[in-house]
């Protein structure tokens, strides 16, 4: 006898059955669990820094490598990648098993990264070193030009960093910002190597000098209890700190000897200009910045491109 005629013979029995069936699927459907987004790619925790001046295979050799001996084994991790730039970038891409939860992930790897802190070299560690849930690979590019070139891309970046990067980057779904082609204002010396031969000096002398002179200082106040007169106010003590001018800069004392002093408009040339030239970033020809958006891990690739 087939199983049909079986429920065909017996129309109580097959009903009883259906409605079984009926009701154990409801108490499934409240109790396992449903995604709108099932994951599907395992998810990633990224590391990324940057040692300026370096060449690829010496991030990789002084800065990659031990960060990733620590970072190795961590609970519940697949496999570590990671890949450096001439341009003295470095990303570290640390994939977990699916299902791991992401914020004890992410405290997992900032431990470890914080042991291995310690034998970075010290200007990766001045820049500091970002543990972040986002997406080795790129969700979309915003280009950002003037189409008339009457902005260069030093404002380009400068708009950028101001009104759209912190917007995009507080967007669900959006892991990370980068900007490719940035030129980020800075304070540019350049040393004239003759000279600083002939005053006898070094690239050393000069950055120790930059340093040591532009720095941000608490001056303290004045009538500060205790005091034998006590007057009415207390003044606080306003003192020049971080230099904001090239000509501020070019004063700064190198070194002196004897009566003579030199300053560092004596050996380099110092000016406000773009920190980075490496890099460009072209839209038909016309030259600006793409601003790369990283997805995060566990969010809808099409929900957050339309948010963009």
């Amino acid at each position: 006898m087939r199983i049909s005629h079986f429920f065909i013979d017996r129309p109580i029995f097959a009903s009883v059955v259906s409605i079984v069936i009926v009701i154990l699927g409801a108490v499934a459907y409240v109790r396992l669990p449903v995604a709108q987004y099932p994951e599907i790619a395992p998810p990633v925790i990224t590391v990324t820094g940057q040692y300026p001046g370096a060449s690829a295979e010496t991030i990789a050799d002084t800065v990659v490598a031990p960060i990733e001996q620590q970072i190795n084994g961590v609970e519940q991790m697949l496999y570590i990648s990671s890949n450096s730039t001439a341009d003295g970038r470095f990303t570290i891409s640390v994939t977990f098993d699916i299902g791991v939860n992401l914020d004890i992930a992410q405290v997992q790897v900032q431990n470890r990264l914080a042991i291995a802190t310690p034998r970075l070299p010290q200007q990766v560690q001045q820049i500091g070193v970002v543990v972040a849930k986002s997406s080795p690979d790129i969700l979309m590019v915003v280009n950002l030009f003037s189409p008339d070139n009457t902005r260069d891309q030093l404002f380009i970046t400068n708009y950028a960093n101001i009104q759209i990067k912190d917007v995009l980057s507080r967007l669900d779904g959006v892991g990370s910002i980068t900007v490719f082609g940035a030129r980020d204002y800075a304070m540019q010396v350049w040393l004239d190597p003759d000279k600083l031969q002939s005053l006898n000096l070094t690239a050393a002398d000069v950055t120790n000098a930059l340093q040591g002179q532009n720095v941000q200082v608490a001056s303290g106040m004045l009538n500060q209890p205790p005091v034998a007169n006590q007057l009415a106010f207390q003044i606080a003590v306003r003192t020049l700190g971080r230099l904001t001018d090239p000509d501020q800069f070019a004063n700064i004392i190198v070194k002196q000897v004897g009566d003579a002093v030199i300053r560092v408009r004596d050996i380099a040339r110092v000016e406000l200009t773009a920190q980075d030239f490496s890099t460009n970033s072209y839209l038909d020809q016309q030259p600006g910045v793409a601003i790369a958006v990283f997805q995060r891990p566990g969010s809808n690739a099409l929900a957050t491109g339309q948010l963009v």
